[in-house]
Parts: structure tokens; sequence; C-alpha cells
């Protein structure tokens, strides 16, 4: 069991103290039951024969502290359970997390976001299962039973042999055989679960395409035939779980009726009482009550074994980074950032993004790094973050960057990145994003700054003013925007913006570049961007090319010579001429005559 849970068990091993008591006291609860029925037909036979009412004092006093055993024993056991197993429960779901947060974000390329949504709720829920419906019915199931055929033993051995039989049977065959019927349905119902999670996710992000497609009723189609086999892997689970509860049933009645058949030629025999009798035909119906939920935490222990193999998938994921053990400190500030022959790439056995770069950044300059799609632009800030492992050496401050620990990186370095996540919260939480104790003016301040406040002002609400989940109220550069406004508000001493004017338009990408660079004339700056019309004369600029450095130099340098930078800046030159030319033309009705049919189009 420890090796097939895993990551579930050893959660839950840190409660095993608080979690002995409740299945001592969950044992106690389960006894009382069975003493109470006991001692009920005890006292019920005996009251028939009209003894003196002392001789049924006792037994009447048993009859009440057992049945107020029984109900404060399980409130205090499932009090007790359920507060360890809730505990051990937020540890795990901690663990998953930082285990997520190491692995982002290159590590998680491999799993879908509805995927990982379900590992961290409903993988990690079902670890309740583990000490709640597996361990704690068992092993209290074991302990009532074991005492309740060394009672019956005592009273009548082949009476207490028959019933131990029944016992091990529904401890045992039962439980296995139900397990056994659905063992592979119940372990893929959970990916099952988080394929239908995802796939639905993914629709839901992907609605707005797959409607403008026409391709809506065939993404609702394959949820329909994941939810299908859904259903259908349930419907064997339920299936299997009555055929459990109906054997436990049929051992019951064979247990009563073999004790009765075994125990009656005793009583005639005079070697029984036969007040006790009564009591062997009722003690196998409290025993089997506690084995009732025995084929149901079967079926459970083989659903929480796929959890637990999903859960351990995580576990198992490499690292797109290793944490050194005792990471060095960076020194604070920004005294430069120099790389030697950096090699990186996305994925195990991936090819290679960055082939042997060679960059040196010196403090207060400006590098712009430019190339075309795929070039190996945002890698290069993703290496540089610490996001990405490298081969080769990056030392920020004097201090190789695989030394030194991530917390430690992104204290000196910051990122803007080209899709930045918008939280679906206020605006003024977004902005306070990590310093939650920044005033309502220092936002506005940060806002303006960022181009935004007068749309903010426009909101309904204001800095309270709901953007929806992933920022859906907002249009792209407006998400562009808040995500800048971050930023601006406590530059870092290294600054990395990857495509900053991203989905803006040209007046109000100028209008940013020149707020970026007044915010920011005590940052070193690196930008990655498309836009060449945007670089200042003096900026030191890189040409990045299938992951290579191409060309070096000022932005006069380059644009006066041949090669991607010079032909890329003319053809942005000339769209430009022509967009201007365009404007300039009067507005009228062009009409196209066709001689061949005879109609004509008529445009504005």
């Amino acid at each position: 069991m420890v090796r097939t849970l895993g990551p579930v068990w050893a959660a839950m091993v840190e409660e095993r103290r608080m979690l002995s008591v409740a299945g001592v006291v969950g044992a106690l609860a389960s006894a009382c039951a069975v003493a109470l029925l006991g001692t009920a037909a005890w006292l019920i036979a005996t009251a028939a024969g009209a003894p003196p009412v002392l001789t049924l004092t006792v037994a009447a006093v048993m009859v009440r502290a057992f049945a107020l055993g029984r109900a404060f024993l399980r409130y205090g056991e499932r009090l007790i359970g359920h507060a360890a197993a809730l505990r051990g429960l937020t540890g795990l779901r901690v663990r998953v997390y930082g285990r997520l947060e190491r692995l982002a974000p290159g590590g998680l390329a491999g799993f879908a976001r509805g995927d990982l949504l379900t590992r961290l709720i409903a993988d990690v829920d079902s670890a309740l299962d583990l000490p709640l419906r597996v361990v704690l019915p068992w092993a209290q199931a074991a302990l009532v039973s074991a005492g309740t055929v060394a009672f019956c033993v005592w009273l009548d051995p082949s009476a207490g042999l028959i019933l131990g039989c029944s016992v091990v049977a529904a401890l045992v065959l039962v439980p296995w055989a139900a397990a056994t019927v659905t063992s592979r349905s119940e372990r893929r119902i959970a990916p099952s679960k988080a394929l239908l999670a995802s796939t639905v996710v993914t629709a839901l992000d992907a609605s707005a395409d797959l409607i403008a497609f026409g391709e809506q009723v065939t993404a609702t189609r394959r949820i329909a035939v994941i939810d299908a086999d859904v259903t259908s892997l349930t419907q064997r689970s339920s299936a299997a779980l009555g055929i459990g509860s109906g054997l436990g049933v049929l051992l019951q009645g064979i247990a009563v009726v073999g004790v009765l058949v075994v125990a009656m030629p005793a009583v005639r025999q005079g070697l029984l009482q036969p007040v006790w009798l009564a009591v062997l035909a009722l003690l196998p119906l409290a025993v089997f009550e506690v084995l009732a939920p025995l084929p149901g935490s079967a079926l459970a222990y083989q659903r929480l074994r796929g959890s637990a193999a999903r859960l351990d998938a995580l576990e198992l994921a490499a690292d797109s980074v290793t944490e050194p053990v005792v990471p060095l400190m960076v020194p604070p500030g920004f005294r430069g950032l120099e790389l030697r022959g950096v090699n990186a790439g996305w994925g195990a056995g991936g090819a290679q993004a960055l082939r042997a770069i060679d960059l040196r950044v010196r403090a207060g300059e400006h590098l712009v790094i430019v190339g075309p799609s795929g070039a190996g632009k945002s890698t290069l800030a993703a290496v540089i973050m610490g996001f990405l492992a490298y081969e080769g050496s990056i030392e920020l401050n004097g201090i190789e960057l695989s030394l030194s620990g991530g917390d430690g990186i992104r204290g000196r370095i910051g990122l803007l990145a080209q899709r930045s996540h918008v939280f679906g919260t206020t605006i003024a939480e977004n902005v306070r994003l990590g310093r939650p104790g920044l005033s309502d003016a220092q936002v506005w301040e940060a806002l303006a700054a960022a181009q935004l406040d007068e749309s903010v002002r426009r909101m309904p609400g204001g800095l309270d003013a709901e953007v929806g989940p992933l920022g859906m109220r907002l249009s792209g550069g407006e998400s562009q925007r808040l995500a800048l406004a971050r930023i601006l508000i406590d530059p870092p001493p290294l600054l990395i913006l990857d495509e900053p004017t991203e989905h803006l338009d040209g007046a109000t990408a100028e209008a940013i570049e020149q707020t970026i660079r007044a915010a920011t004339a005590s940052s070193t700056r690196i930008t990655i961007t498309h836009r060449l019309r945007g670089i200042c004369p003096g900026d030191h600029v890189i040409v990045l090319r299938d992951g290579r450095i191409e060309a070096e130099g000022s932005c006069l340098e380059l644009a006066s010579g041949v090669g991607w930078f010079a032909d890329q800046l003319r053809t942005e030159l000339d769209e430009l001429e022509m967009f201007e030319f365009i404007e300039g033309l009067p507005v009228g009705i062009a009409v196209i005559r066709v001689p061949t049919t005879g109609g004509s189009i008529i445009g504005g």
C-alpha cells in the first residue's frame, strides 16, 4: 500500500497518532453497537422468564451505557479522524502546489490546464478516502470482529467457528472480489474525469473560435463521448458495490442460520443456557453491520490508486530547473549580466532553441533583442529569469545563475511577459499583486504611468471593477497595460520586457514606450520586440535568428548595413508610408464593373 499510494500515504502518515486515536475510538463505538444488540437480546430473553427485577437492572444500565457510548464515541471518532485527515489533506495540497510551482512554467507544458486543476482539487481531495474510508473501517472491522468471534467461541466453539468463517469471508473475500471485478474501471475513473474536465475547459476557452468556425457541435460530441465513458465506469463501480453488499447480506444470513443450527442442539443438551441462544442469533447481525462498509472501502482504495498515480506523475515529472541545495546569494542591485556559450531548449531531448549565445549586459544599458518569430527571444528571457535550464555559463552580479535560487534571481530581475496573466479579480488587486500594502493613490499612479487610468475611471467601480476570469472584460491592450502597471510601481534593477507594446495601436505603443523609458530610467532594460521603429538610434541591438546571434551593434549601425534588421526596418517604414498615404486619400465610392456579367460590385 505504501509504495502504491506514494505521496498520499506520506501525507497521512504525519497524522498517524491522531488517526490511531480515531481508530481506537471508532472501534469502541462499533464494539458498543455490537454489545448493545447482544445485551438487549440477553435482556429481552431473560425478561421473558419473569425473573426478579434486580436481575435485569445491570443489563438495563448496560443497554443505556452502550447506546450512549455508541453515539458519543462515533461522534468523537468522526471529529478526531476528520480533523486529522483534513490536516493531512492540507499538507498534501501544499506539497502538490509547491511541486507545481517548481515545475512552472517549463515543466507544465505536458499537462493540460483542466488536467492540472483536477489533480490539484479532485485527486488531492480523494486522499481523504485513505484514512476515512479505507484504513479506519478495515481496522475497526478487524478489531470488533475478532472480539465478537472470541466471545462466541467462549459461548459455543462451533457457533464461534461458523461466525469466524463468515467474518473472514466478509472481511477479505468479499472486498477482494468487488475490487477485482472493477479494479481496472476504478483506476480509470480519475484519469477519465480529468480528461473530461480538461476537454470542457479547453472547449470553453476556445468557445469563440469553435463558434466562428462552426465546430461547436464537434466539441460537444467529444465531451458527450467522454462523459458517457465516465458514466459507464461509474455504473460498473455501482454494480460491483451492489454485488459486494449483496454478498455481505448473504454471508450474514448464512452466519445467523449456521449459528442457530449448531447452537440449538447445545441448548437441548443443556450445554448452553437458552437465554444465550438469542444472543448468538443477533450477534452476527450486529457484527455484519460493522463489516458492511468494506466493499465500498475496497472500491475507494482502487479509485484512490488511480488518483495517487496521477499525483505521482507530478512528483516524477522532470524539473525544468534544478534548484541548488544551498543557493548562493545574489548581491543586491544590478552590476552586470554575462552569458557565455549558452545552449538551451524546451523539454528533454527537444531541439536547442538557443545555441552558443555570448552576451553581456552592463548596468544602465538598454539592450534590444530582435528577430523573427521562433528565433529564441522568449526562450532567452526564460533562461535569464531562471525558468529554464541551460548549458554554458550565466553570471548575474558575478554569481552563476544555476548556483543561485530562483527567488534570488527574480528578486533582481523583473519580467513583463508577452502574455502576462490577469487574475479574475479587481483592477486594484491585479496591480497590488505581491504588494498588498499599496495605497489607492499608488495604484492610480501606476495606472497613469501605464496609460490605463482613463480607461479604469470609465469602468463601473473604478479600481474595484472586476476584470472577469483571465481578464475577459479587458481588451488585449488593456490587459497588457495592466500588467505593465505592476512593473512600474517598483521597477527592478534589471527589467525584461517581452513585447511590451503587443496588442497596442501605434500611437499608444509610442506613448507606452516613452513611459517605460521614463519610469525605468534607473533600471537596466532588455526589450524583446518585433517593432523596430520604436528603437532609439543609440540602443544596443542584438539580432537573434535560429537560436544564434546573427548581428550586434547600435541601431544606426545595423540599419545602415545589410541583413535581416535593415531589410525588416525598411519594410516597416514602407508600410508606415503606405498607411499614411491611405489615410490621406479622400473617402468616396468605387464602382467596379464586370463586363462579362453586366453586374457591378460597389464598395465604400
